[in-house]
């Protein structure tokens, strides 16, 4: 039988996992959805910055998985399905209205958005470990830096043409 102190040190890792597990979830949903971006996208600047976007998603993956791991924990190997359900409904939606870098990047401030509120929200729900902290502090910069990018470029979209 645990003990009481047993049992919160287990729920406290889980939880820390699962919170992981959650933000892994987003950047694999986020590098997805760059790519995606990349393939509408009709110019090469910005076909150049989302690319490099993606790379930057994969990396804050691979951070987070590291992390996973250390705690000798299993890392998802996926995005979510709302994440799936998320680049259909984008696919569907250019099918109609055609795939203009405007939407595209209305979609990235979209996404991003999301991410930044959601990085937010576990940073402060939960205790992390000042190593975790730092590495998710880090990643919610270079997000937040992107967004502003992002809404940069779609205010001069003379920028990629």
């Amino acid at each position: 039988m645990k003990t009481t102190r047993e049992k919160a040190k287990e729920d406290s890792h889980k939880n820390l996992v699962d919170n992981l597990q959650e933000l892994l979830e987003k950047n694999y949903d986020a590098e997805k959805g760059f790519k995606k971006a990349l393939e509408d996208s009709n110019h090469e600047n910005l076909k150049g910055f989302l690319k490099h976007q993606a790379v930057k998603r994969s990396r804050f993956a691979t951070e987070i998985d590291k992390i996973i791991r250390d705690l000798d924990e299993k890392p998802k190997e996926d995005g979510s399905a709302t994440g799936t359900a998320h680049r259909a409904w984008i696919d569907v939606k250019n099918a109609f209205t055609g795939k203009d870098d405007d939407g595209i990047l209305e979609e990235c401030i979209r996404g991003d958005k999301a991410s930044v509120d959601e990085y937010e929200e576990k940073m402060k729900n939960n205790d992390f470990p000042q190593n975790i902290t730092s590495v998710l502090d880090k990643q919610l910069v270079e997000i937040q830096q992107t967004l502003s990018k992002v809404k940069t470029l779609e205010n001069l979209n003379e920028n990629w043409e």
